[in-house]
């Protein structure tokens, strides 16, 4: 019987302080495994145009909050995250959230919930971030700017900066239950 050792590292807290470390563990990670599509959730983009900087070369994908989800025609990620993004070499996911579309609609209106905000809290048990490298996959993967059955690194964290990074397989999000988060490689312990 064959298995594999991976490290994981558990974060005492949540939040942007674990960024750089977190970045570190994927980078090493994806070049134990030979990955070069790395994922990365960014609201403002500080987080996106760090990993865009640290991952240059590789297929990096950051993956914004959708245009509206802070207030009717607002984008949160600014201009200047957008240009470093740009100018390292990685590519802008803005897109409709996959765990929290029409699902959050129906919950605001008539304050029901709906199967995608379900699947969303379940994920949460496992943290924050875990729930975004998740979604971030499926809304890469309905993109086209994430291979469906192929391992990526996808990073994501708990309100800002990166504290979560997992090795997964994406899916669409039709297909939601093909995808495999197959090593956890840091989150917050969330004690």
């Amino acid at each position: 019987m064959s298995e594999t050792t991976v490290k994981s590292v558990y974060f005492e807290e949540t939040g942007r302080q674990n960024s750089a470390r977190t970045l570190e563990i994927a980078k090493q990670r994806a070049e134990e495994l030979g990955i070069r599509t790395v994922l990365v959730a960014s609201t403002l983009g500080e987080t996106g145009a760090q990993a865009a900087r640290q991952f240059q070369g590789y297929d990096v994908v950051v993956v914004t909050h959708s245009a509206g989800f802070r207030g009717p025609n607002t984008q949160e990620l600014t201009e200047e995250n957008r240009a470093a993004i740009e100018t390292a070499g990685a590519r802008i996911l803005t897109c409709q959230h996959a765990l929290g579309g029409i699902g959050r609609a129906v919950r605001k209106k008539w304050g029901t919930y709906q199967v995608d905000e379900i699947i969303a809290q379940t994920l949460r048990i496992f943290g924050e971030g875990m729930k975004v490298v998740v979604e971030i996959a499926l809304m890469a993967a309905d993109a086209g700017l994430a291979r469906v059955g192929e391992p990526c690194i996808a990073i994501a964290g708990t309100g800002r900066g990166a504290d979560t990074a997992v090795v997964l397989v994406p899916a669409h999000v039709q297909q939601f239950f093909d995808l495999r988060v197959m090593e956890v490689l840091a989150k917050p312990r969330l004690a």
